[in-house]
């Protein structure tokens, strides 16, 4: 579809992932698809390169999420960093928190700090815990740091001064003269960043931001300018999109960028199709370079502290725990000669042996392509009949562009995998059932340790796979956890793009509060003019950021504390209803309570709790997913039906296997496997033992079948 105009209603979801850039255009109601290889060397290319690909009229806003900031981080090739703090404190840093992440592993190395210890610079000033001058600051000193940041060719400076979250004023005036006599150096504070307790993760937190912020703010630019007129929104970590000026500005939000929209996406799909706005899910998200999981007990996870790499973040952010198993992942043989897959990526350059760029490792897409489950003329080429995606009025693949379709290799996998085989002392088959069960081990480990490792029982959440390589892998995931829904959304392979569209505007801020809560149940006043400062800097982000949309409503509020027992060392988040009453504050106290027993077995009603960080989260609600349902179609899915390969399910030899057109499959259809269903972003294997049907929004249901005695 080509647009010559500008419609009425319109907008584009794009997300960059390690192998390909996934683009939803939502336009009049309707959902068009489309994929592109990455351009690794600089995102921005593919981004224009998918939107002009598909025509997409030149005011569409845009909704991206970027693996720019993450891919910093991981590497270690962001700025060239400093840091600047209080006197006696420039090894905050280094000493960390002295934590374990092996108990009994002898032998550890952390990675090293962002900013060596020869650009850790110190100051002369101080602050009480209060937040009273102790020690004025010393300008001349911040003057002489300036003249060493100019020498150094320092990029990017974090200032962290002690206690600055309760006083910002000497950190702002520092950043005032660093800025006035370092023209082009990217300064961060802590104040701005992160206003809260604990001075470590505040320092590595503002450090992180500041590390990445030049490179996310060289890349938005960018591709700001490569839009033109368009408007631009990015995707935070906390599952919100954000307006790229600020996101920019505080560059550490977008760590897990494209992951989290994925889970936003899950949620609204599996709510729609469960009718319930409380699914319990399980989402597998199965890229090319990485696999992210996350447990939805009902609502999008979310947690106030994450770690990338040994990197602590205390941002808020989706709950996701992300491990090196993709479709790109490099299998091999080790020095003991075990078989071992990822967590190196072939990526989108070169790729996969079968993609036929130059690449000679072989990956899980290699293995998956020699077993039968993904086929040579199918891949990003399922739907190729336009007729097939308009009939539904609902998605279809692009127009014809000169990214697609990419046929595969076969004979390119086969020899890569018999190269490995020989090592192994097997045929190519039996190395690509290998690759394929050592990728899942990993993937299940996984998916084990956001559900079983937390009390939650895998058994009672219906598994949400996607990415290009999710319904690959799902039903075999789910069996070894005793899972026994499957559910595939109509796109999986461009889910975290359609993500983007939903999700709604927001932005967090937060305070250090630090006081008695029984002080505060009884005058709640502090507590009230907190929210009120907190409220005008979320509104003052959100109201200009907007939605894209006519008519998008304002913003929402709501607040939450973090509390904990005096005397402990870390809390738990509850809400504080708003406006901020006596009452309210007693209500919040009495949740933190509830939610200790449950988390620690044990509450202590009696003792006094402290108010340690209020949060205060605007929201403007995103596109809402209100696509008709579709009338049934009878159940015999033969209409869809393709014809018939061998596909290896088992040590057994091959099977042949049914395939089926994901296009031509309407609301009723039901077959039993083994088969394997293919559409333009992705493949779904369906193994013996499971049965697919197709409900009304097309979603694409697998359930393991009851054995018969």
């Amino acid at each position: 579809m080509t647009s010559t105009g500008t419609p009425a209603r319109q907008l584009v979801g794009i997300d960059v992932g390690g192998t390909f850039t996934d683009f939803v255009w939502w336009v009049d109601g309707r959902l068009i698809v489309h994929k592109i290889p990455t351009t690794p060397a600089d995102q921005s290319r593919a981004v224009v390169a998918g939107l002009e690909a598909l025509g997409v009229a030149p005011g569409a806003p845009v909704v991206h999420g970027t693996t720019v900031a993450t891919n910093a981080l991981l590497e270690r090739r962001g700025a060239r960093t400093a840091l600047v703090t209080t006197e006696g404190f420039a090894d905050v840093l280094a000493i960390g928190r002295q934590d374990r992440p092996h108990l009994y592993r002898l032998s550890q190395e952390r990675p090293p700090p962002l900013v060596p210890a020869a650009w850790r610079f110190e100051v002369p000033e101080r602050l009480d815990h209060h937040g009273r001058v102790l020690i004025p600051l010393d300008e001349a000193a911040v003057e002489r740091l300036a003249a060493r940041l100019r020498e150094e060719a320092v990029e990017s400076v974090a200032v962290v001064l002690l206690f600055s979250f309760r006083a910002p004023a000497h950190e702002r005036r520092i950043g005032t003269l660093l800025r006035e006599r370092c023209p082009g150096l990217a300064v961060s504070l802590s104040s701005d960043i992160l206003p809260e307790y604990r001075e470590y993760e505040r320092t590595a937190t503002t450090v992180a931001s500041a590390y990445v912020q030049p490179l996310v703010a060289r890349y938005l630019t960018r591709l700001g300018r490569a839009l033109g007129t368009r408007s631009l929104r990015v995707m935070q970590s906390n599952g919100g999109t954000i307006g790229a000026g600020q996101a920019a500005a505080q560059a550490a939000r977008l760590v897990l960028s494209g992951p989290a929209g994925g889970v936003v996406g899950a949620m609204a799909v599996a709510a729609r199709a469960m009718q319930t706005a409380t699914p319990h899910l399980i989402t597998f998200d199965m890229g090319g370079t990485s696999t992210d999981v996350a447990l939805c007990p009902g609502a999008v996870p979310h947690t106030a502290e994450s770690v990338i790499d040994g990197v602590p973040l205390r941002l808020p952010a989706v709950d996701i725990h992300t491990v090196g198993a993709g479709g790109g992942s490099i299998a091999r043989v080790d020095a003991g000669g075990v078989l071992r897959v990822g967590p190196e990526s072939a990526g989108a350059d070169p790729g996969p042996v079968c993609y036929g760029r130059g690449g000679t490792a072989p990956t899980v897409t290699d293995a998956n392509l020699v077993l039968g489950r993904l086929h040579p003329g199918q891949f990003l080429a399922a739907g190729e009949d336009p007729a097939a995606g308009e009939a539904s009025g609902r998605t279809s693949a692009p127009p014809a562009s000169p990214a697609r379709p990419l046929r595969l290799d076969p004979d390119a996998a086969h020899a890569a995998l018999a190269r490995l085989g020989e090592r192994l002392g097997r045929s190519a088959e039996a190395a690509a059932l290998g690759v394929l069960r050592v990728a899942n081990a990993t993937m299940e480990r996984a998916l084990r340790r956001v559900s079983v490792e937390r009390g939650h029982d895998p058994a009672a959440h219906v598994l949400v796979p996607f990415g290009g390589a999710g319904p690959l892998h799902a039903c075999d995931l789910a069996a070894a956890l005793g899972i026994r829904r499957v559910l595939v959304p109509p796109n999986p392979g461009v889910l975290s793009a359609l993500g983007l569209l939903l999700a709604d505007v927001v932005y967090d801020a937060s305070q250090a509060v630090l006081r008695d809560a029984a002080a505060l149940v009884a005058d709640p006043s502090p507590l009230r003019d907190a929210v009120e400062a907190l409220r005008a800097d979320v509104c003052a982000v959100l109201e200009p950021a907007g939605t894209g949309r006519r008519d998008a409503p304002g913003v929402v509020l709501s607040a939450g504390l973090d509390l904990r027992y005096a005397g402990q060392s870390y809390e738990l988040e509850v809400p504080l209803a708003l406006p901020v009453t006596g009452d309210h504050v007693s209500q919040a106290v009495s949740a933190f309570h509830e939610a200790h027993a449950r988390r620690y077995g044990h509450a202590r009603p009696e003792a006094p709790v402290e108010v340690v960080t209020l949060r205060v989260r605007g929201t403007v609600p995103g596109l809402p997913l209100d696509l008709p349902q579709e009338p049934p179609a009878g159940t015999d899915a033969g209409v869809a039906r393709l014809g018939t390969h061998p596909v290896w399910f088992g040590d057994n030899g091959p099977t042949p296997t049914p395939g089926y057109d994901r296009a031509r499959l309407r609301h009723g259809h039901r077959f039993e496997g083994p088969a394997i269903v293919f559409q333009y972003d992705t493949t779904v294997v369906v193994p013996p033992g499971w049965a697919a049907r197709v409900d009304a929004w097309r979603n694409l249901w697998v359930e393991r079948q009851e054995r018969r005695p």
